[in-house]
């Protein structure tokens, strides 16, 4: 059946009993090839009746479906026509894991982070009823906690405030909050929501009643009230219905006939409409409903069958950081840990579970995180946000006004910075070192291994005036790298034989600066290779290393506008230092997906490419410059 269906157009025959084959097809199909790539799982066994229902009663891409968060789009991949590029899911050259324009004219966003496409729902509705599109829809598919963001809740106070759109928002409810409410009565009470009779008998009620002398408000008051408390005894929809947004539902997300026949209301109703889906994440697959935790959310390489995970266990950055907040959180009962609906991705589930009451996810609210945390630290706490590095650029006004102004101690544990490869441009954490450059008193560590991010972290905890922040990438954590000295704290990793080129390298990037001094000895040039640990502000130390050497390279996994290069560079003119400087880093693109290892490639940054560079600066260097590297290895850019 999977086979026959190449757009969306090919489910307009099928009858329920084939749509029912077509769904455990799917199904199958999702656990065996996300099984080999890794990938969001869980999200989309649970959607794909619903992603289905939206494909029959909507006409796709007139109408125009949105997806938040972008990760559970996989169904819709499917029914558009890119079931045989499965293969190559979240790989080079592949399908993304997030909608993307470049794919499928079906694909509308591509940014994946969480609660923004209700935003792009009232945009894309509001132009239509401008530009008179009257004949399209926008249903905007909202799920895996996007409703705890803020941006939710500002589009949609946007949304209820209008009468003349054709948007259907599709609460996808998979977190149990709700039983589903199925029966005659609930479906007869959804259907009065959307009937347009039942609004205007509504409407001449309230005319009629408030205008009849003394009794006429309280009666109508009275029968409204009965109305809607009885509505709110059989479905939440109350708080829905207060911003003034019609509510449909709860709706039994994996029945295809009660989906369709709510989106169908939906549709016709002419205004905007709430339909309350409720789903099983994770449905159909046994080790994902038993994963009580994410229920699969997100999967690497696993067994197909039973869900074990394939690849060679390694220990990650994330396990050494929490198994450190464990250490911390016994010694100092000031310290508190915040997340934004990532206790388990970043490593705070260890201390959620032996600390509970200090320990406090918001939902995937940022902002909100950034703002609260300056409010504990005023109380005398040390509160430590881990989120991705990604996810930082969402609460950058926060940051900068709420904790950096107010001098508030709060550390912030950016996981995953740099390149991080499968999940594509919106995932890269290749902004931080320039976004937190320009915070005034903000200090920044970038650990290059285990030991300096138990130490980092420690010293940042003792920061109780000034945010700090420490930054590591995704992936396994390497092998310890043990300085020969250390220098008013920055230390000395290589030492050259000639004073040429001081390599500066931040974090992770230590092993392929050592190597790559290792290979341009061997060309007769000396190489000096240190790593500062804390790299914002510029140690004073390193200002006075540099005036050794006759030119100096730095090499960062963030972007080289505005990054740790363009500092040092900055600090070296106030301090009157003429040593040429040269950056390595990441230009100011969007890269797509691919393995970490394979976009660093692309951009020359490896120990060969980098030993190879080097050596042709050395020799040509004379004065101070800031030549750009042109990474002209590069293929991976958009």
């Amino acid at each position: 059946m999977l086979e026959t269906i190449k757009s969306p157009a090919d489910l307009q025959g099928l009858s329920y009993e084939q749509l029912t084959e077509l769904s455990a097809e799917i199904r199958q199909f999702l656990i065996t090839k996300v099984s080999k790539t890794g990938g969001h799982l869980g999200p989309n066994l649970g959607v794909v009746e619903l992603t289905i229902a939206i494909h029959r009663i909507f006409d796709s891409p007139k109408d125009v479906v949105l997806f938040d968060t972008g990760h559970q789009s996989y169904v819709h991949k499917i029914l558009t026509g890119r079931a045989d590029r499965f293969d190559g899911l979240r790989q080079r050259g592949g399908i993304a894991g997030y909608p993307n324009r470049a794919e499928s004219e079906h694909d509308v966003i591509e940014n994946s982070h969480a609660s923004t496409a209700l935003s792009w729902g009232d945009g894309i509705s509001r132009g239509f009823a401008i530009t008179n599109q009257i004949d399209r829809s926008v249903v905007v598919v909202v799920g895996d906690g996007a409703l705890t963001g803020g941006m939710s809740w500002e589009a949609l106070n946007n949304i209820a405030a209008s009468n003349d759109r054709n948007l259907v928002v599709i609460v996808n409810d998979n977190e149990r909050s709700y039983s589903p409410t199925i029966g005659g009565l609930a479906t007869y009470l959804a259907t009065l929501r959307v009937t347009r009779g039942y609004e205007k008998f509504l409407d001449w009620g309230k005319e009629v009643l408030t205008k009849t002398p003394v009794v006429g408000n309280p009666i109508y008051e009275t029968l409204h009230g009965m109305k809607k408390g009885i509505k709110d005894i059989i479905a939440p929809q109350g708080m829905f219905e207060d911003l003034g947004l019609k509510y449909v539902g709860p709706i039994d997300g994996h029945d295809l006939v009660a989906m369709e026949r709510a989106l169908t209301q939906a549709k016709e109703f002419g205004q905007p409409v709430l339909v309350h889906v409720i789903t099983e994440k994770g449905k159909g697959h046994q080790p994902a409903i038993e994963d009580q935790a994410e229920k699969f959310h997100a999967v690497g390489v696993v067994d197909p069958e039973t869900g074990t995970p394939l690849g060679k266990s390694t220990t990650s950055w994330t396990n050494i950081f929490s198994e450190e907040m464990l250490a911390v959180g016994d010694e100092r009962e000031d310290i508190v840990a915040l997340t934004a609906a990532m206790l388990g991705p970043t490593g705070l589930d260890k201390f959620q579970e032996k600390f509970p009451m200090r320990t406090i996810d918001v939902g995937i609210a940022e902002q909100h995180a950034v703002t609260s945390a300056a409010g504990l630290a005023f109380t005398g706490l040390h509160p430590v946000i881990a989120v991705y590095s990604t996810f930082l650029n969402r609460a950058f006004d926060q940051l900068l006004l709420d904790v950096a102004l107010h001098k508030a101690g709060v550390t912030f544990v950016l996981d995953r910075s740099g390149v991080t490869g499968d999940d594509g441009p919106s995932h890269h954490g290749i902004w931080d070192l320039a976004l937190t450059g320009i915070i005034p008193t903000m200090r920044v560590a970038a650990p290059r291994d285990a030991s300096r991010l138990r130490e980092t972290l420690r010293e940042a905890l003792e920061v109780s005036d000034a945010p700090t922040a420490i930054r590591f990438p995704k992936g396994a954590v390497t092998k310890d790298i043990p300085a020969f000295e250390r220098r008013d704290g920055v230390d000395v990793l290589y030492r050259g034989e000639s004073a040429d080129v001081l390599l500066v390298s931040i974090g992770a990037m230590a092993a392929i600066a050592v190597e790559a001094a290792s290979q341009a000895y061997r060309e007769g040039v000396g190489v000096t290779v240190i790593d500062p640990r804390w790299v914002k502000p510029i140690p004073e130390s390193l200002i006075t290393m540099a005036r050794r050497y006759k030119s100096v390279v730095v090499l960062e996994d963030g972007i080289k506008r505005a990054g740790i290069a363009s500092s040092i560079s900055e600090a070296f003119r106030e301090a009157g230092l003429n040593v040429a400087i040269h950056s390595i880093g990441i230009p100011l693109e969007f890269i797509e997906h691919s393995k970490r290892s394979e976009i660093l490639d692309d951009l020359g940054i490896n120990a060969q490419k980098i030993s190879r560079d080097i050596v042709a600066w050395n020799s040509t260097v004379e004065e101070m410059q800031f030549p750009e590297h042109e990474n002209v290895d590069r293929t991976q850019n958009r």
